[in-house]
């Protein structure tokens, strides 16, 4: 009977463990999505900052180009790239969060991980 107890223990801690890699793997992909969007605004606000106010310039909103002036596009692009700095600060404290969560679970169950 010892042993079935034992045996139903260690597949309740490897489905936990499971589940904790499991959701350090979906915020580090999210981070690397807000990382990639996040350098693609920054590319596009480098591009337009040296170009005249007036010029014409198309921006994508739903789908749906649209065309508008620099003067027009920078000051959404540049609230639109600190908002998505501040998700990926958010983030990155949300991982650390959960690595050290998942690291002092490992001690009090006394888990080491043979592969990872």
């Amino acid at each position: 009977m010892a042993q079935q107890v034992s045996v139903k223990r260690q597949q309740e801690l490897q489905v936990q463990y499971s589940t904790y890699k499991n959701n350090l793997q979906q915020i580090a992909q999210k981070i690397g999505d807000v990382e990639q969007e996040s350098e693609e605004h920054k590319l596009v606000l480098e591009t337009l900052e040296p170009l005249p106010q007036d010029r014409k310039c198309f921006r994508m909103i739903n789908g749906v180009l649209v065309e508008r002036t620099v003067k027009d596009v920078v000051p959404p692009l540049k609230t639109n790239s600190d908002g998505l700095k501040q998700v990926l600060d958010d983030l990155l404290k949300q991982y650390k969060v959960r690595q050290e969560e998942m690291e002092k679970w490992k001690k009090k169950n006394n888990i080491q991980v043979v592969q990872q």
